[in-house]
């Protein structure tokens, strides 16, 4: 299920929700996001689920300050949708922070981690498994750390959201 964009233009959604290629075939994916621009928001079809996983690929900018990941419940600005998990990588500390935020109220943020995998002007893989109490996010096929849910209706977790300082090349 896992694809890739070559053209951003080569797809084009129909009104049934399947995709047709610009040959006309059709195209099978359970996420689908039709151009890869930060910052970028998308639908992750059917929400979330234990055995699902998302999975990003990309490049960190040159000179990166940071960029976040967040999967939320939908993608209302207001009031703002409740964030799941946001991870943020921190460049100048070298950080790799996570949080949730739900109901507008901030939950605590966990920073502890066994290395910082990004590194500037390199390509990265971020896999983000849903599992039946957490989430664990593996970078470059490391696991890096587990992150207990904070919300509880998993489907409700159906949006994906990056921006900051990295182009995205592959989303799945």
């Amino acid at each position: 299920q896992a694809w890739e964009t070559a053209r951003p233009d080569a797809f084009a959604k129909l009104d049934d929700g399947h995709l047709n290629n610009s040959l006309g075939s059709p195209v099978q994916a359970d996420v689908y996001f039709p151009r890869l621009i930060v910052p970028f928001c998308g639908h992750i079809k059917g929400g979330m689920r234990p055995g699902k996983k998302v999975l990003v690929m990309g490049i960190v900018d040159l000179n990166p300050e940071s960029f976040a990941i967040s999967l939320t419940c939908g993608d209302s600005e207001d009031p703002p949708a409740d964030v799941a998990i946001e991870l943020k990588a921190v460049f100048t500390d070298r950080q790799l922070l996570r949080n949730s935020c739900i109901s507008g109220e901030r939950g605590e943020e966990q920073s502890a981690i066994p290395y910082f995998p990004f590194i500037p002007d390199q390509p990265f893989r971020v896999e983000i498994l849903c599992e039946h109490p957490r989430f664990r996010v593996f970078v470059d096929g490391h696991q890096l750390f587990d992150f207990y849910h904070r919300v509880q209706t998993l489907s409700a977790i159906d949006t994906i959201k990056i921006n900051g300082d990295l182009q995205i090349t592959k989303l799945g």
